[in-house]
């Protein structure tokens, strides 16, 4: 009997067929799970798309910016400052510019010989050798900071040391910084660029105050390029150029400046005194010639100064009792509401009774029946008493703010001071007594000359300024011309209280301030200080002279400022001396004629 297969019997080919019916069935689902498998893959592709370009189109279009972009800022110079020099051609000279330094610094890994390296640069850079030696020793250091700012002619000579005796690790970068061409002498009224919060920015002076002006606008280069950091010529480029600072033009002279400078440091340090201020001024326009304070520093070292106050500018900042010297604006007040007269009397014995005060004057003396220019001449605290009582409390509060107390000049420079008024606002009989004679108020000495000014130009009185003009990048020019602060008396009043105090230089209290061949006018003042117990010191005292001339036709006021003299009792020995050398030079400087016969 025949065999048959196994496919061919019913059992078999049902089988097969079961068979084939699966493999198709698993066909089906392979292909229905690759395209299930691509269709959800597109759809993450789309949604993604969808997010990239729609959704989040500004992140990756400034991340491939920033791979792509090539984006370096322009710095602007700096703006320059200019004084006054009649010497020159133009007839400025620089008194604030830039100039290109180095910064050293060491890379100690490079470093072979620590000692041999600190002994050769150390005296060239002017630094301790063991602080070169420690920091070149630093092995696993790569940057140590040596000096800032050093000039070129030191690079040359550390170059010449480097190749001589073939040292390594020793670097240097370019630095643009600010110079002081006058160093310590215009310090007081420029002021410095100094680090704050990691960005330098104009600190003091006419830095700080101008500093937007004078710092420019920061401009930009932004161009393409490719991924191996070539540019693309194609690409879109732009350049928005840097706008430097713009120029000052002060009104100070450089010379005047030098001089004063000169002069006040050399009697701050003759009669031991804390400090001390001179301002000279125009009276007829308010233009500051010089402003110096002492002790002086160098803007150039800045960071060398072990005290910061030595930064502040005590010729507009200083607050302090100004003394005698404002007899001369308390009389101006009399006279002008025709209170008095040079030639009204009254009976000076020596002290004044007020509620439970008793003021005497200051040298504690009784002069009988006096004039009021002898009031001046001798300086009496009853005559200064007497004067505000004829005006009354009120009025002479009205004439103190209409001088310029309680209030800020405005002047071009940061830091200024308001002084304090408020005892006179209260017009009440002691503090109008006391402010007379310049006791019980403070003020600036920015506010106190520009007060002289009424006195000095006819009854009015000029805001003080320096700064004459600024010259933007483009060459256009704002010019400053002089202002008016008010008119507190009239020119009548005026000359009146300057032929009044003329006197005071020729024969009262200020006869060491007399120049030769001038007549000037001027006023000391002696304001004992306030001690920790609120009590006046009898040995501590700040001296103040304010003088001007000559009185014909005046082109010169000058307030002199000397801080607790250690070496005299009176400004007639301190501040009043300092003055009459100081005018004499001026007087020849500007070539002032003189308008009287030289009596030596």
């Amino acid at each position: 009997m025949k065999k048959r297969s196994f496919r061919n019997t019913k059992r078999g080919r049902l089988q097969l067929k079961q068979a084939k019916s699966f493999d198709t069935l698993v066909r089906i689902d392979r292909v229905t799970f690759i395209m299930g498998t691509f269709a959800l893959f597109a759809s993450f592709v789309i949604i993604r798309l969808f997010i990239i370009q729609i959704m989040e189109y500004d992140f990756y279009k400034n991340l491939a910016s920033g791979q792509q972009d090539l984006v370096k800022q322009l710095i602007p110079d700096r703006g320059e400052i200019y004084a006054k020099d009649p010497y020159t051609d133009d007839g400025i000279a620089l008194v604030v510019t830039n100039r290109s330094y180095s910064n050293v610094y060491l890379n100690p890994r490079q470093v072979d010989d620590p000692q041999k390296t600190a002994e050769a640069i150390s005296a060239l850079l002017g630094i301790d050798k063991s602080i070169v030696e420690e920091r070149a020793g630093k092995e696993n250091d790569l940057y140590e900071p040596l000096k800032n700012k050093v000039d070129d002619q030191t690079i040359s000579a550390l170059e010449s040391i480097i190749e001589e005796q073939e040292l390594r690790g020793i670097y240097w970068t370019p630095e643009e910084a600010r110079y002081y061409p006058e160093g310590e002498y215009a310090a007081s009224f420029t002021g410095f660029v100094g680090l704050s919060n990691d960005t330098r920015v104009g600190q003091y002076g006419l830095e700080q105050y101008y500093n937007d002006e004078l710092t420019g606008e920061v401009g930009s280069v932004s161009t393409k390029q490719d991924p191996f950091g070539r540019l693309i010529a194609t690409g879109d480029n732009s350049i928005i150029p840097a706008q430097d600072g713009e120029t000052l033009i002060t009104t100070i002279d450089k010379n005047i400046q030098y001089k004063t400078c000169t002069l006040l440091a050399a009697a701050v340090e003759k009669h031991q005194a804390d400090q001390g201020t001179i301002i000279v001024m125009n009276p007829k326009t308010g233009a500051i010639l010089a402003m110096c304070n002492a002790p002086l520093y160098d803007p150039n070292s800045y960071n060398e100064v072990e005290d910061i106050d030595i930064y502040s500018n005590d010729a507009v900042s200083d607050q302090w009792e100004p003394g005698s010297v404002f007899k001369s604006l308390s009389m101006a007040a009399a006279l002008n509401d025709k209170k008095v007269t040079p030639y009204t009397t009254y009976e000076d014995t020596g002290k004044v009774e007020i509620g439970p005060y008793t003021i005497q004057n200051s040298d504690g003396s009784a002069n009988g029946v006096v004039d009021m220019t002898t009031v001046l001449e001798k300086s009496l605290n009853t005559g200064s008493i007497w004067v505000t009582q004829q005006l009354g409390n009120k009025r002479w509060y009205e004439y103190v703010r209409a001088f310029g107390f309680g209030k800020v000049t405005d002047i071009e420079l940061s830091g200024e001071g308001v002084g304090d008024i408020s005892g006179v606002a209260q017009e009440k009989d002691v503090y109008s007594a006391t402010s007379s004679y310049g006791q019980g108020l403070t003020v600036t000495p920015i506010q106190l000359i520009q007060s002289f000014t009424a006195l000095a130009n006819d009854g009015v009185m000029m805001k003080p300024y320096l700064v004459e003009r600024i010259v933007k990048p483009n060459g256009y020019q704002e010019i400053f011309e002089p202002e008016v602060a008010g008119q507190p008396i009239t020119a009548e009043t005026a000359r009146t209280v300057s032929a009044m105090l003329v006197r005071v230089i020729e024969g009262g209290h200020a006869i060491k301030a007399k120049v030769p061949g001038y007549r000037f006018a001027g006023k000391t003042g002696t304001a004992q200080i306030v001690g920790d117990d609120g009590k006046y010191s009898p040995n501590e005292h700040k001296d103040t002279f304010v003088g001007y001339g000559p009185v014909s036709d005046p082109e010169l006021l000058i307030l002199v400022k000397i801080d607790k003299p250690k070496d005299v009792k009176w400004s007639a020995d301190s501040a009043a001396p300092l003055f009459g050398e100081l005018t004499k030079y001026l007087v020849n400087y500007l070539q002032i004629p003189p308008d009287e016969p030289f009596t030596e």
